[in-house]
């Protein structure tokens, strides 16, 4: 029984002690007067009467009342009901307010305080009413009954009724009632009331009335789950409202949410506002504030504010409220929005129901926190198995297992639930629910029972509903036990009593009548016996075990039983000494201990090998198991959740191996690099896990005790056997019937078994914190856990230092290593806080705590002396043997300059070579040796993965093509320690990312940069491998060529520079023959007196040089060498003159070759002679070439044969070329100057153009195309697309606007092809100037010009530069996508833009195409010149030319626009130091790139392989040759580069021209042929451009690791493996199936295509004949030869048009993909009919059949011999179908009958194979069988399957296909 009320208190209104405005509470009166001695007197109480202040008022209010909440120093609430009411002030009251305030008030109006009462105004109402209060203090909360009592005090006042108030207070504060269990008890004041008073069922259960409900209401589902979460993670959270109750109700709401939790923080319901500043306090709290003082809450940071009245909860930004973990958020939220609202899951329903029955509110309250007793028992469910039973006697002391639980609910990453865990309110769950023995309570029903039921329910609404009503039953039960009797009668005062005047104030009351009652009361209690509250205590149930909260499947290492397995066979290999069969599968076994059951299934297996503590291993065994350990501890986190570190920990101090007699190591010192070792809370779970294990076998009966569970996390043993807090509970319930002496003896036991334990984990944590070498602190670095080690971990030093250090110190001279002491006393320090925290919660008396303290340092110091011996011989045992070096090939010449260093190659961001998505092997992480080259860097090595181990990975790429280096740090694979390492990235699309090996120093690695470095940028481009090929390379010599070039150089310029202005006006060259110097010369650059490389004759001619004088003989010869360049030899064969006729020829030639050019001192990038008009002077080029950027003046390059219009190329305009021409040309200024005469002279030149073309040389120069229809034009030239009627109009415009990707005037065509000719305008200009957008802005060209300017915007070299950087990221990744698959690879492609611009070349090239095939001429004026005018006339020349799609050919384009015409391939390769800075700008590559996307369209119009692109992309940037060095011809005449291919000693020489290479290779081996060439002599090619016709070219794409890059033909082609007939070994022969691993083997040579079989086949046949083998060239020609001439023995045309009629149109035009490969080459072989190889009689060609009849069924050809019958029948279909007429043949060579849907269909629709064939018989017409037919036309053909119904169309047919088919049988 308890007291109903503590105290009841008159507060009434007083004036301030210091005059301010405000009033103060006064306590007027309280009883009983003296404190009760259990429960004194609350402080404070007079504020929270009044929270908002004591103020006067000028009307009467109604009374109010409410219930403030005080905390007392022992956490003890007080509630205390206040009943406020208003009286009249009293004139000397008033008086005193209002005068002496007046002056201060005033002043603070001044300040623009808020003023609540002015004088004035006071003085004007007349009458103030001030308030007093009626406060009853409780400790019971029975908000309702106060409200009764104290409203019937006020009642009897103001109604005056003739009770007496002191009887009803005394009355009041005598009464008691019962604390819970469910009674009722009805009191009575003494004034005629009656009051039922009812107590809960439980007390543990708290009272929430229609709180929670309102919450609900006020604030919406979704807030209050925010502040249930906040409260729950110990936020602030602050209730603002304008009333008082509901603030207190909002608070109880809340509270009774966090039910079974206790909030133990701040809990003020009702805050003063005297009291604000209490909210900037650092703890949590849960506050109400009246909603008045809002503004005084703004600048609170990191307060979340819940406004009541608003609805709304304000989260401020740098607060995070971590939510409820799914699925239990949204499975809350919907519970409670089906609570709340019923009526959502009918609204939708076509017939609702007529009506719904809404619960109460107190109901809906009840159900409201039912589903939060739910939601608790879902999250906390299995608490019990993790509670650790640290003490029974005398008080249970329990600890929760947190790491265990987070782990076993799947739950570690979830912010919530850890917070939840952490905080205080759960430290009191556990303390308070963790007791075995107690009485329970709903929740300790649902936790335990309840579960299994949630779960089944989870996924129906209905009865999730059910059972949520269910317990809101009982929690509404709990509260109104007898829910039908709640009859009171108290007398209230009557309506608007508080207007009418009382008849007096309240009175003054009576002390000690009222005391009297209340002794009266206390002495009749005291008599009475002591009122014993009978508690039923119990067992508490401990439920299901834990599972998941969400089963979720732990990615790709879910463990299969296959997996356990592996690791379960791996172990018993180990421990059988079988070591090689352990070493197979340890790859296997460590990938599988990625997952939590692997790793418990190795704790497992590994105790069984443990016999008494103890399992002495083998070296060789201990390292597999040390390795395995620490595979499963490094996936460990700090908390170790799923007991793995634990299950591990007495498996550390057993496995151990002998060093030498008297010296074991343990498994310890080989697994201390782990983070949880140094943890405390680790220690702490695993401490109190072994103390409950041991506590529980000291209660047990001996017989029962047989084998203690040693897993943490797992309070139970086996099934049958009792818990620990099973047998703590028994031993709490006898406990009161035991003898003392009994009780002391537990107790002692209990704590020595605490003791030691102690002890003993003392020395476990010894073990595995101190480092195996204690001179270094390597194991205690970056240790958190480790706590004060800043001064062991500052001290690190290295290896060596270390090792030197500990040799050094003399440990008998008694100096102790300064570290040891460091490492020693951090872990003093560590094991002495541990001891001290667990001893002391665990009860272990202060004399025992200091022993231990002195105990640990002597621990600490003899383990570290035993390690002393451990690490010396530890030191002796010999190193690991490491796999022997593979040495690469290299090339001749090429010459290691660093030998190998030991690396691991890493995986990068491709996944094949890891084994990803292709499958495979991993090939990677591989281990083996970085070397360095003259030439390359090369890694060579083998896979760390044994499985894949045979495997020899290559991986080089030339130095040259080194773009980027960057330093990384890594973990090497195999002892994941962290290392230096170095990625390096290639532009031939090679990325080497290598961790470097321990034994590899930190110079080494410097020193391999620093080479590498100095070969990739040579001071001077001889000092590149080109160059130095075949010299001594020597890898530090002093760099003379650095010193030297300078002079040098600049003296050869400036003689040719001094020479050619002499040449301006006369001039003619003559030249020594050149010598090449000797090689012994090479490096040293020429004298400065040497002026032979050329020289200039110095007499003087008169005449200037015209196109009419003649060279002299002497002086032609001289020229010879310039004549035989690439570009004079093309000019020949274009037509576009001779050099010897040129300069004598008529006038009538249009164009002539002019040598003004051949000192190189008009232009220095160009060649020495260039096509020009005839009409234009050699002397007027000087003033041209100044319009034009680095003077590179428009000249021809090519001219069309077929329209005669030509393709000039120029660099970009100055200002003042023809931009200014075209401004200036109306105004002519009287006297012109320089720049006009260049202007002028210019616009000669151009009209000279012009002229020289056929159809424009009349005086209007206006022809329309005289009889060059669009017809005739459209029909040349294979177009990608169907020909689209373009709009005519302006042809500039539209050009320009096209290639500016603005179609203005005619519509693109939907793959990207230009659209018809038809959409020149009949009228078209001569000449059309392609130029920069920006040069030529605001340009009007003049109606009458014959030239036109199209502007277009191009991008520049580095947007280029920029792009395929991206591309290279894109291709060769350096770590993997965040998200792997095709997805990440194309949006990296995309970002790169790198197929944009390949797009926009095509585009372009395409159109001046169509422009030159429509009879204009077009000048390409794009930059300087040398970058994107090249790609364009080269990709021009290219489509319009079938001879530059030859060998020859494509040599000569190459030779001609790129380098004589003087792309800088130096200055954008970055080939020396001087060009570092600028970077690798692969501007031919994207030339290549452009032809690889026509080749791919027409595949049947290039003669060479798509694989000689690649070559050309490799060696480009390689270095290898020299053809690609140098920027233009006029540099390399400086090195003496240009002739010397001409020379006779380059017999026995490396090959130093790439071209001269190509011509070797391919007469060794038809690499760089492609065998479907058969091109059509006058195509112009037109290929599709849009981004989606592109590829990505495999270029660069692929690789092949078993021998790296294929393009060093020496090195790619491997030893050629035995035949398979013959193995050395002389065993049976192999099978001959291969395994072909992508990215690994090189497919062509593993799997080459079928002609390059057939080819290799002859030569092998041919050698072992002992014939010389003949060239494959030849023996291909011969074969088609006689192909050809077969076909015309047969009359049956020519094989060109066999071939075009056999391949379908568009499908040659448009150029099927076909790759290299088998397929294609099988396409190529049926092409061209059947090829034998050898003679052509018939029975070599029937060889050749036999051999290709793989192909057969892929590409039929109509030959006689295989169709010996054919003709037309109807067939029955199979059951249900109809009959239908197909082409049936009978085939006696393949013995079987096929058939076609009709006669020239070549796709075979099903085959009856004669030999399954039992009977022809005749048979009979079925149903839908032809009408027209005679009976006696069918016969049916039975099989060993089914019979086959046939149909003839008459008797005869019939009959002959069954005689054929008859004679079939018979011959077979």
């Amino acid at each position: 029984m308890a007291r109903l009320a503590d105290y009841f208190v008159l507060v009434a209104f007083g004036p301030h002690p210091r005059g301010s405005g405000e009033g103060q509470g006064q306590i007027l009166q309280r009883f009983p007067e003296k404190d009760w001695e259990d429960n004194p007197f609350p402080q404070g109480i007079e504020l929270f009467c009044q929270p908002s202040g004591w103020q006067l008022c000028p009307e009467r209010n109604p009374p109010t009342f409410f219930v403030a909440v005080l905390t007392d120093i022992n956490s003890e609430r007080h509630y205390c009901a206040c009943l406020t009411f208003w009286e009249p002030v009293e004139p000397t009251q008033e008086a005193v307010c209002t005068t002496e305030d007046a002056v201060e008030r005033e002043e603070e109006a001044d300040e623009g305080g808020q003023v609540r009462l002015l004088t004035t105004t006071s003085a004007q109402a007349g009458q103030l009413f001030a308030p007093k209060t009626l406060v009853l203090v409780s400790r019971l909360d029975h908000a309702e009954v106060f409200r009764n009592s104290l409203g019937l005090i006020y009642a009897i006042h103001v109604e005056g009724l003739n009770v007496s108030l002191e009887n009803v207070i005394g009355n009041l504060l005598t009464c008691t009632v019962p604390l819970a269990g469910g009674s009722q008890r009805t009191i009575s004041l003494g004034a005629g009331d009656r009051q039922v008073i009812q107590t809960p069922l439980a007390d543990s259960l708290p009272i929430s009335r229609c709180s929670v409900a309102l919450l609900f209401r006020q604030l919406g589902i979704t807030n209050v789950l925010s502040l249930f979460c906040a409260a729950l993670t110990e936020h602030k959270v602050l209730f603002l409202s304008r009333s008082y109750q509901r603030l207190a109700d909002a608070c109880r709401g809340l509270l009774a949410l966090l039910f079974p939790l206790r909030y133990s923080f701040t809990y003020v319901p009702i805050l003063p506002a005297q009291l604000l500043e209490v909210l900037s306090t650092p703890t949590p709290f849960i506050i109400g504030v009246n909603a008045a003082f809002q503004a005084e809450t703004q600048e609170l940071l990191d307060v979340i504010v819940a406004d009541l009245d608003g609805g709304t909860v304000t989260v401020p930004e740098c607060v995070h409220i971590p939510p409820l973990p799914e699925p239990l958020q949204s499975q809350t939220h919907n519970v409670l929005s089906m609570v709340l609202d019923p009526e959502l899951e009918l609204a939708d329903l076509a017939f609702p129901p007529a009506t719904t029955s809404t619960p109460s509110l107190k109901m809906q309250d009840k159900e409201l926190r039912a589903v939060f007793l739910r939601l608790f028992a879902q999250l906390l469910q299995g608490y019990r198995w993790c509670l650790h039973i640290v003490r029974i006697h005398p008080e249970p002391v329990i600890r929760f297992h947190k790491a265990a639980f987070l782990g076993q609910r799947g739950l570690v990453e979830d912010d919530f639930l850890m917070k939840v865990l952490e905080g205080m309110a759960f430290a009191g769950f556990v303390s308070e629910r963790g007791v075995p023995y107690r009485p329970t309570d709903l929740f300790d029903e649902l936790v335990a029972h309840e579960v299994a039921r949630m779960r089944a329910d989870e996924n129906h609404p209905q009865r999730v509903l059910r059972h949520v009503q269910e317990l809101a039953e009982q929690l509404y039960k709990n509260e109104n036990p007898y829910p039908a009797v709640a009859m009171h009668k108290v007398q209230r005062p009557g309506e608007s009593s508080h207007l009418r005047r009382p008849p007096r104030p309240f009175p003054r009351l009576d002390e000690g009548t009222v005391q009297w009652i209340v002794d009266q009361a206390a002495a009749k209690m005291q008599g009475a016996p002591p009122a014993v509250k009978a508690e039923r205590r119990t067992t508490v149930p401990s439920g299901p075990p834990m599972t998941a909260i969400l089963e979720r499947c732990s990615g790709p290492h879910v463990n299969s039983a296959r997996r356990l397995e592996v690791v379960r066979n791996c172990i018993s290999y180990v421990f059988e000494g079988k070591m090689l069969e352990a070493k197979k599968l340890l790859p296997a076994v460590l990938r599988a201990l990625k997952g939590r059951a692997a790793r418990r299934c190795l704790a497992q297996e590994l105790h069984l090998h443990v016999q008494q503590n103890r399992a002495v291993l083998d070296h060789q065994q201990f390292d597999f198991v040390v390795r395995m350990m620490n595979c499963c501890l490094q996936d460990c986190t700090s908390l170790d959740e799923h007991g793995i570190a634990a299950a591990l920990l007495p498996l550390v101090t057993a496995f151990c191996r002998k060093l030498s007699p008297g010296v074991t190591q343990f498994a310890y010192s080989c697994v201390q690099e782990h983070v949880v070792w140094s943890t405390p809370q680790f220690w702490e779970a695993m401490f109190y896990g072994d103390v409950q294990t041991h506590i529980r076998a000291l209660y047990l009966e001996p017989s029962e005790d047989q084998a203690p569970s040693q897993e943490v996390g797992e309070a139970s043993s086996q099934e049958d056997q009792r818990s620990a807090l099973d047998v703590a509970s028994e031993q709490r319930r006898l406990w009161p019937t035991l003898s003392r002496e009994k009780q002391q003896e537990l107790v002692q036991k209990e704590e020595s078994t605490v003791f030691s334990q102690a002890i003993h984990y003392a020395n476990r944590m010894s073990y595995l914190l101190l480092p195996l070498d204690s001179s270094k602190s390597r194991l205690l670095r970056e240790r958190a856990g480790l706590g004060d080690l800043e001064s062991a971990s500052n001290s690190l030093v290295t290896n060596s230092m270390a090792g030197s250090m500990a040799e050094s110190y003399d440990t008998e001279s008694g100096f102790e290593d300064a570290e040891t002491c460091d490492v020693a006393g951090a872990v003093v320090r560590f094991i002495n806080r541990f001891v001290d925290k667990v001893c002391t919660e665990s009860g272990v008396t202060s004399d025992h705590l200091k022993g231990l303290h002195v105990m640990v340092p002597d621990i600490v110091q003899m383990h570290i002396e035993t390690l002393e011996a451990v690490h010396r011989e530890s030191k002796r045992l010999p190193p690991i043997q490491k796999p022997k070096l593979l040495r690469p090939r290299l090339l001749p010449g090429e010459e290691c300059v660093l030998d190998g260093l030991r690396v691991y190659l890493l995986p990068d961001g491709r996944e094949e070579g890891a084994g990803g998505g292709a499958g495979g092997p991993a090939l990677f992480p591989a281990e083996g040796a970085v070397f360095l080259t003259t030439y390359r860097v090369i890694f060579t090595g083998m896979p760390t993965d044994p499985l894949v181990g045979e495997q020899v990975v290559v991986r080089s790429f030339p130095v040259a093509a080194l773009t980027k280096e960057k330093r990384i740090s890594v973990q090497t694979p195999v002892d994941q320690l962290l290392q230096d390492g170095l990625q390096l990235r290639s532009c031939t699309f090679q990325l080497l990312k290598m961790a470097f090996d321990e034994e590899v120093g930190s110079d080494s690695a410097e020193l391999f940069r620093k080479q590498l470095h100095k070969l990739r940028y040579p001071p001077d481009i001889r000092g590149t491998f080109a160059f130095t090929l075949g010299s001594t390379h020597t890898s530090g010599r002093p760099s003379r060529v650095a010193k030297d070039k300078g002079p040098s150089l600049r003296t050869l310029s400036r003689n040719l520079v001094k020479n050619a202005k002499k040449t301006m006006v006369r001039q003619y060259v003559t030249r020594k023959k050149y010598n090449p110097p000797g090689w012994e010369q090479r490096g040293q650059p020429p004298y400065e007196d040497q002026e032979d490389e050329i020289s200039v004759s110095e007499e003087l001619e008169p005449s200037t040089l015209t196109p009419s004088s003649a060279l002299k003989p002497s002086d032609r010869m001289t020229m010879s060498s310039l004549v035989e360049r690439a570009c004079c030899r093309d000019y020949q064969r274009l037509g576009l003159g001779t050099l010897s006729s040129s300069l004598s020829r008529a006038k009538s030639e249009a164009f002539r070759i002019s040598p003004v050019n051949r000192m190189y001192a008009i232009c220095r990038s160009y060649p020495g002679l260039l096509i020009v008009p005839q009409s234009i002077q050699d002397n007027a080029l000087q003033r041209v070439s100044r319009c034009y950027r680095q003077n590179r003046f428009p000249v021809v390059c090519w001219r069309s044969g077929r329209s005669k219009a030509v393709l000039l190329r120029s660099g970009g305009l100055h200002g003042k070329g023809v931009v200014g021409l075209f401004k200036a040309q109306n105004a002519p200024s009287p006297g012109q100057s320089q720049a006009d005469s260049s202007s002028l002279e210019q616009e000669k030149y151009l009209q000279a153009v012009v002229s020289s073309m056929p159809r424009y040389a009349d005086a209007s120069g206006r022809n329309t195309l005289s009889g060059f229809s669009s017809a005739h034009m459209g029909s040349h030239g294979k177009r990608g697309s169907v020909r689209a009627s373009g709009r005519s109009g302006g042809l500039g415009a539209d050009v320009g606007s096209r290639l500016a990707d603005r179609d203005v005037l005619s519509p693109p065509q939907a793959n990207g092809a230009p659209p018809d000719p038809g959409f020149l305008r009949p009228q078209r200009a001569a000449l059309y100037i392609i130029g920069d957008k920006a040069q030529l802005k605001g340009v009007r060209p003049d109606p009458l010009q014959q030239w036109e300017l199209v502007p277009i915007e191009v991008f520049e070299a580095r947007q280029v530069k920029a792009s395929f950087k991206k591309l290279l990221k894109a291709c060769v990744p350096g770590c993997p996508a965040t998200d792997p698959g095709p997805a990440s690879f194309l949006r990296s492609l995309e970002d790169s833009e790198w197929l944009i611009q390949i797009h926009k070349l095509l585009q372009i090239s395409v159109l001046v195409v169509e422009l030159l095939d429509s009879g204009s001429s077009v000048l390409v004026s794009l930059e300087d010149g040398w970058d994107i005018t090249t790609q364009v006339v080269s990709l021009v020349q290219l489509l319009s030319d079938p001879f530059y799609r030859t060998l020859e050919g494509f040599r000569l384009l190459v030779e001609k626009e790129w380098l004589s015409f003087g792309h800088r391939f130096s200055h954008r390769g970055a080939h020396t130091l001087a060009g570092q800075s600028s970077g690798f700008t692969p501007v031919f590559l994207q030339f290549l790139d452009c032809v690889y996307q026509v080749h791919l369209q027409f595949p049947m119009e290039f003669e060479f392989s798509q694989f000689y692109l690649k070559f050309l992309g490799y060696h480009h940037a390689s270095r290898r040759f020299r053809t690609f060095l140098l920027d233009s011809d006029y540099e390399r005449i400086e090195l003496g580069l240009l002739y010397e291919e001409k020379g006779e000693r380059r017999g026995q020489l490396a090959c130093r021209s790439v071209w001269e290479y190509v011509e070797r290779l391919s007469k060794r081996t038809p690499v760089f042929y492609n065998y479907m060439y058969a091109p059509e002599d006058t195509e112009v090619l037109r290929p599709y451009s849009n981004v989606s016709n592109l590829k990505v070219w495999d270029f660069y794409t692929e690789e092949t690791l078993s021998e790296g890059p294929p393009y060093d033909w020496e090195l790619a082609q491997g030893p050629p493996e035995p035949p398979e007939e013959e193995r050395p070994d002389g065993g049976a022969p192999q099978s001959r199936r291969r395994v072909v691993w992508p990215c690994y083997d090189s497919r062509p040579r593993v799997q080459p295509d079928a002609i390059s079989r057939l080819l290799e086949e002859l030569q092998r046949l041919e050698t072992e004949l002992g014939r010389p083998p003949e060239r494959w060239k030849d023996t291909w020609d011969r074969v088609k030869a006689a192909q050809r001439l077969e076909g015309r023995i047969h009359g049956r045309g020519t094989p060109s048009s066999l071939l075009v009629s056999s391949v379908p149109h568009h499908r040659r035009s448009l150029g099927v993909y076909l790759q290299e490969g088998p397929v294609g080459s099988t396409l190529s072989l049926s092409l061209d009919s059947d090829q034998s190889s050898g003679s052509t009689t018939s029975s070599s060609r029937q060889a050749a059949r036999r051999s290709t009849s793989t192909l057969y069924s892929q590409f039929q050809t109509a030959e006689s011999e295989n169709r010996s019958y054919e003709g037309t029948l109807y067939k029955k279909g199979a059951f249900m179908k109809p009959w239908k007429a197909r082409w049936f043949v009978l085939d006696k060579t393949k013995h079987q009958l096929r058939y076609y849907d009709h006669r020239v269909d070549t796709q075979c629709k099903g085959v009856i194979d004669l030999a399954e064939v039992e009977a022809v018989a005749p048979g009979t017409p079925t149903m839908g069988a032809p009408k027209t037919v005679d009976e006696k036309a069918f016969f049916d053909v039975k099989t060993t399957r089914r019979v086959y119904n046939f149909c003839a169309q008459d008797v005869p047919s019939a009959q002959q296909w069954v005689d054929r088919i008859q004679s079939c049988l018979s011959d077979a």
